[in-house]
Order: C-alpha cells, then structure tokens, then sequence
C-alpha cells in the first residue's frame, strides 16, 4: 500500500511494518542539487511516499511474506515484524534510505545501525530535503496523489523538524534567493 504497509487481499487486512516510518504516498521530498536558482524557482522535487513504495513492492517481489504481529493500531492494522525468505522488510528499508526508524527507543540496534549507515550514504530520503513525516501528516492540508511539489516545498520551508541531518542549514538554502 505504501513504503510500510501490506496489503493481504485474501484476508482483507493491511500490516504496518514495525519500529519503522516512511513518507505518505502523496509526500514530496526535495533535491539539495539546486542549479540555475535564477531560472528554477523551487529545487527538483522527488516522490518520495512513491519511491518508498516501489521499494518495498520490489523487495517482496512475487515471494512469500511473513509477518509475527506484535500489536494492533487502534483501527485494527497489525503492526508487524515481516521477513521474506530470511530478509527483514523493515531493515532492508532503512538499509536503502527508503524509511527512519519510528522511535528513538528501539529494541532492536540493527534498525539504529541501518539507518545511521543510510544517512552516511545519503541513500534514498537521505539524499534529499524531506519534511519528517508526522509533521508533513499534521500539516499537510491536500493529502491527494495527484498533489503538486510546490506544497510540500513550502511546508519545507516553514517546517519545525526535518529528517534530514545532512542537510541541517536546508532552512536557510531554501529561503535565498540571491543565488
């Protein structure tokens, strides 16, 4: 359904990934390789709830998928820990940069570890100017697919947190225009 999410249609029951978060299919992240600021009001935008996605789409394949719940959201998705074959879902999503670990108190240290080499790599989301994604879910006014960059350039620019520790001065690139 999206970059933590399964879709069992026989069952008609989603399962969310757990101890980890990626961008909402609708969500925009931002290329930091601006060029021609002059000619190109807003950097390059980057899909990435759809890029999350595809990965993950990718990563099951056509393989079989198993998942121990270890508990229910209040609207009964399972929340889950999910393998194929001997691949943990979740941490091959934090290994390409694709989700962040949902919480700084995680029980396993791998997902940590995972993540802090993605950053260092700047894989996936790490490559880019991505709002944290509880934040893009609380203001995030138009939550359509079809909706256009620019909104989320702007909840970028005005943003409390971002996710992208790289990039800790995009506050300050994003809002000059003398370049």
């Amino acid at each position: 359904m999206d970059g933590r999410t399964l879709w069992y249609p026989q069952y008609a029951q989603s399962v969310q990934l757990a101890d980890i978060d990626a961008c909402e299919l609708p969500q925009w992240a931002l290329d930091p390789k601006w060029e021609d600021r002059e000619r190109v009001k807003a950097p390059p935008p980057v899909p990435c709830g759809p890029f999350a996605k595809a990965w993950l789409k990718r990563t099951v394949g056509n393989k079989s998928v198993t998942c121990n719940v270890v508990s229910y959201r209040v609207d009964g998705t399972a929340i889950a820990r999910c393998t194929t074959g001997a691949r943990d879902l979740a941490l091959e999503m934090l290994r390409v940069g694709w989700a962040r670990v949902a919480s700084p108190y995680l029980v396993n240290g791998q997902y940590a570890a995972y993540q802090r080499y993605a950053m260092a790599a700047r894989y996936g989301m790490w490559a880019t100017y991505v709002l944290d994604m509880n934040e893009w879910r609380r203001k995030a006014v138009d939550k359509t697919p079809d909706r256009w960059p620019i909104a989320d350039f702007n909840l970028l620019a005005e943003r409390e947190s971002e996710i992208s520790p790289p990039f800790a001065d995009a506050r300050k690139r994003l809002l000059r225009t003398d370049r």
